[in-house]
C-alpha cells in the first residue's frame, strides 16, 4: 500500500477523516467482486457470506426451541393480524405479526416485511403510535404489509431488535451534549462493536429464525418466499437475503446506496455499521450474493440520506454479477419523484410475478 501523501503547503487540517478516507481509497477488498463466469461467481458467493457472516457477528449461535406464543388476533376484514411472540436465543424474544390473508384453504406465499427507523412494526401493519387501529396509509412506510395481505401474500412482520417494545430503557444514562438521552440502537451498536460484532448480525438471525418458524406454518408456502423493507429495513432486506437463500425475491427501498456516498458520508443511525465491513467490499458488491435471485431496488429522486445519482450508480455498480448469471434483467428498479418513502408502484406487482401468486 503506497504512503500518504505529506501535507501541502496553507493551513493545516488536523481532521482523521483524511486518513480514513486514505486507507479506504487504497484498500483492497478481500470480497470485491470480479468474476467473469458463473462457476467462479458461486466460489465467490460461498467464500463471501462465509466471511460476511464472520463480519456481522452473532450468526453462529446454536437455535433454541422457538416457543411460538400466540398473544392477540384482529380480523381487519380481508385479513387476520395475529401476533405471535417467538424466542429468537437464550436471552430474546421477538414479537412478530402475521397478516393472513382470507383466501381458500392451501399454502399462500410469504413476504417478510422488515419497517425503517421510527416506532416500530406498528407504523407497517396498520397502527398508530398508542396500539389504535388505522386503515388509511401514512408514514413513509405506508402500511406496505397491509397492501401485500391484501394483495394474498401471508405476510411477517417483526419487531427488528432495538425498536417499539425491544428498545432499552437508557433513561438512568447522562444526557448527551445534545440534551437527547441515548437510543436503543446507538448503545446496541456500540456495545456490539466491542464485542467484534455488529446490530446487523442480530437482526439477520432474528430473520434466520423468523423463517425456521414459517416453515413450520402448514399455511406458508416458504419455497415463495419474498422479503421487502425500506431505510432500515432494507438494509435488513439486503443482509438477509444475502445470508439466507430460502428468500427467493426482494424489494429493498430507500437503502441500496454504497456506502462511501451516504452511510460514510453523512450522519446515519449507528446500527448501520459492522467492525470491518469496508474491508469486505462496498455494497454493490455484496449485493452480488442475492444473485442470480431476483431483486427490486425502489429509488426516490429527491431522497435527502440514499443520494439518487449514487444509487443509480450503485445499482450499475452491482448488474455486473447478475449479468455474470446471465440474469441481468432480475435486478430491476423503480426510479420514482419523491422522498424517503415507500412507492409500491413495481413492487407489489415484482413479488406477485416472481413468488408465483395469481392476479
Amino acid at each position: 500500500m503506497p504512503n500518504p501523501p505529506s501535507q501541502s503547503a496553507g493551513p493545516i487540517d488536523f481532521s482523521p477523516i483524511h486518513l480514513l478516507d486514505w486507507e479506504f481509497q487504497h484498500s483492497k477488498p478481500s470480497c470485491a467482486f470480479a468474476c467473469k463466469d458463473i462457476t467462479s461467481a458461486r466460489r465467490w458467493q460461498k467464500r463471501t457470506a462465509r466471511d460476511l457472516k464472520a463480519c456481522l457477528g452473532f450468526l453462529d449461535q446454536e437455535p433454541v426451541a422457538l416457543s411460538p406464543q400466540v398473544v392477540e388476533e384482529v380480523d381487519r376484514g380481508d385479513y387476520v393480524r395475529r401476533k405471535v411472540i417467538l424466542r429468537t436465543a437464550a436471552q430474546a424474544r421477538m414479537p412478530v405479526y402475521l397478516l393472513v390473508p382470507k383466501r381458500p384453504p392451501g399454502p399462500l406465499p410469504v413476504v417478510l416485511a422488515f419497517h425503517g427507523h421510527g416506532y416500530g412494526v406498528k407504523d407497517m401493519v396498520g397502527l398508530w403510535e398508542n396500539g389504535g387501529e388505522r386503515f388509511t396509509p401514512d408514514g413513509y412506510h405506508r402500511d406496505f404489509a397491509c397492501e401485500l395481505a391484501r394483495r394474498g401474500f401471508l405476510v411477517a412482520a417483526p419487531e427488528i431488535s432495538c425498536f417499539g417494545e425491544r428498545r432499552a430503557e437508557y433513561s438512568a444514562l447522562p444526557e448527551l451534549s445534545r440534551g437527547i438521552t441515548p437510543d436503543t440502537c446507538h448503545n446496541a451498536a456500540t456495545y456490539a462493536f466491542m464485542l467484534g460484532k455488529s446490530v446487523i448480525g442480530l437482526r439477520v438471525w432474528d430473520a434466520l429464525r423468523l423463517v425456521d418458524y414459517l416453515q413450520t406454518l402448514p399455511q406458508a408456502d416458504t419455497q415463495r418466499l419474498g422479503a421487502m423493507g425500506i431505510s432500515g429495513g432494507g438494509m435488513h432486506t439486503l443482509f438477509s437475503t444475502a445470508l439466507d437463500r430460502r428468500i427467493r425475491a426482494c424489494v429493498i427501498s430507500g437503502y441500496f446506496c454504497d456506502w462511501r456516498h451516504s452511510i460514510l458520508a453523512m450522519h446515519h443511525c449507528t446500527c448501520n455499521f459492522a467492525p470491518g465491513l469496508l474491508r469486505l467490499g462496498e455494497l454493490s458488491d455484496l449485493a452480488g450474493l442475492i444473485a442470480p435471485r431476483p431483486c427490486l431496488v425502489e429509488a426516490a429522486d429527491h431522497d435527502p440520506i440514499f443520494p439518487f445519482a449514487a444509487v443509480k450508480a450503485t445499482v450499475a455498480r452491482a448488474r455486473r454479477a447478475w449479468k455474470v448469471f446471465g440474469a441481468a434483467d432480475a435486478l430491476a428498479t423503480d426510479y420514482f419523484p419523491g422522498r424517503h418513502q415507500i412507492s409500491g408502484a413495481k413492487a407489489y406487482d415484482f413479488l406477485q410475478q416472481h413468488l408465483k401468486l395469481p392476479a
